[in-house]
């Protein structure tokens, strides 16, 4: 296997650039959409956006469909090649640490530790998906940060960096399973658990077919919608009775499908909170 460095230094990257008319809500649609043909990182510009992606994702066919087919935004867009360079240096130079709610600080090994943090997670960033940086990954953590989870198990579906599972940890957490679909993200978790001293966290590689017949008291899951609606069922199944379901991952204007299809699986809708349009929900099993 390859080390995530080596990983990193050899990967060419495709930079996609977008014109976009309006502006808004044109970005955030545009976003939701590069990132469901799986665009995995976003730059707001004057214009519209930049999208990044590993070339050897890249569908030039896939993106035109996308883009062209939007109903009343426009999009002139054009695309470069990305040299293969060391990413996760240039990563780790626009990483700047986070605190959220006053109370959980999340950084880099090369930041010092903050002052007056209930909790502090220290994540090599390496590109995961999981730094705090994004709104859906704040969100979940400041409803985490509201939740007793002393003693329960716990569920961190696409955990990206592992971030969500090792608060989860520092909670008190007794069982916790992390999961991604991505090799990249898995290694990079297993790492973060081990620098935080939290060996309890199981990561595992796949996707919902991979949770067997483990159930748990908390899952926590930032995907996004398409993906959460579709294995909706499969988290429900393995969430114990009154057990709490937080999903993220997804715009204000899809909650209520979100929530319908909550419903239609014995989840029962308790809260949200949003962030920059991003949204966050809490549902509980009956």
């Amino acid at each position: 296997m390859k080390s995530l460095n080596s990983y990193f230094t050899a990967l060419d990257y495709v930079q996609l650039f977008c014109k976009i008319t309006p502006i808004e809500p044109g970005v955030d649609i545009v976003t939701a959409q590069l990132a469901d043909i799986d665009f995995e990182s976003f730059e707001e510009t004057d214009q519209g956006l930049n999208a990044y992606m590993p070339s050897h994702f890249f569908d030039e066919e896939k993106v035109k469909h996308v883009l062209d087919s939007l109903e009343n935004i426009e999009v002139e867009y054009h695309y470069k090649l990305i040299p293969a360079q060391n990413w996760n240096a240039v990563w780790e130079s626009n990483f700047e640490p986070v605190i959220i709610d006053g109370r959980c600080s999340v950084r880099a090994p090369f930041h010092p530790k903050p002052e007056g943090m209930d909790f502090d997670l220290v994540i090599e960033p390496k590109m995961s998906f999981g730094t705090a940086h994004h709104e859906t990954t704040s969100l979940m953590i400041s409803y985490l940060l509201q939740t007793d989870v002393k003693g329960k198990d716990v569920l961190d579906m696409g955990c990206g960096t592992a971030v969500l599972a090792i608060l989860a940890g520092m909670k008190g957490a007794k069982n916790i399973t992390a999961i991604d679909i991505d090799e990249w993200p898995v290694e990079n978790a297993k790492e973060n658990a081990r620098n935080n001293n939290m060996q309890l966290i199981e990561v595992i590689m796949g996707g919902a077919e991979h949770l067997g017949n483990k159930m748990f008291d908390v899952i926590l899951a930032n995907i996004n919608r398409n993906v959460l609606l579709a294995d909706m069922a499969s988290y429900s199944n393995v969430l114990n009775k009154n057990g709490t379901l937080f999903l993220s991952g997804f715009y204000k204007e899809d909650l209520e499908q979100i929530t319908n299809t909550a419903f239609e699986n014995g989840l029962e809708f308790v809260s949200f909170e949003t962030k920059n349009n991003w949204t966050a929900a809490q549902y509980l099993k009956k």
